[in-house]
């Protein structure tokens, strides 16, 4: 069952953490960050420079909260380009806010604009 964008997105910003997916020499890589929602609607995260990670690339952000035992929740999935956030005062809020994922200090603090938003509902089937 699919999940509208207003709706995708309200998920996204309660949950604490998802997935950056990028491309790293060539190979597909997949990062757990903590996130935040930026005042212009960017999904705001922290992580270790990487080489695959820069400003203008498209990235996908995977965040889902399912239940082990029920099999129902939901997955919401991100697609857009990065930008690196430089405002300094920015910068030590965002990674305030993010908590202990990396260190401020050597951590880069990167903006994804939500250019295509997914969702799906996880359903547990009804016997019949």
């Amino acid at each position: 069952m699919g999940i509208e964008r207003a709706e995708a997105l309200r998920l996204l910003a309660a949950a604490p953490f998802g997935r950056i997916v990028f491309t790293h020499d060539a190979l597909p890589a997949v990062r757990p960050v903590a996130h935040v929602i930026g005042a212009d609607g960017a999904i705001i995260i922290c992580t270790r420079p990487a080489a695959g990670l820069v400003p203008g690339l498209v990235l996908a952000y995977q965040v889902d909260d399912i239940d082990p035992v029920q099999w129902t929740g939901w997955s919401v999935l991100v697609i857009g380009a990065a930008h690196t956030v430089a405002a300094d005062e920015l910068t030590e809020e965002y990674a305030r806010r993010l908590g202990p994922w990396d260190d401020p200090a050597t951590g880069a603090v990167i903006g994804i604009e939500p250019t295509l938003v997914s969702g799906t509902r996880v359903i547990a089937e009804v016997a019949a």
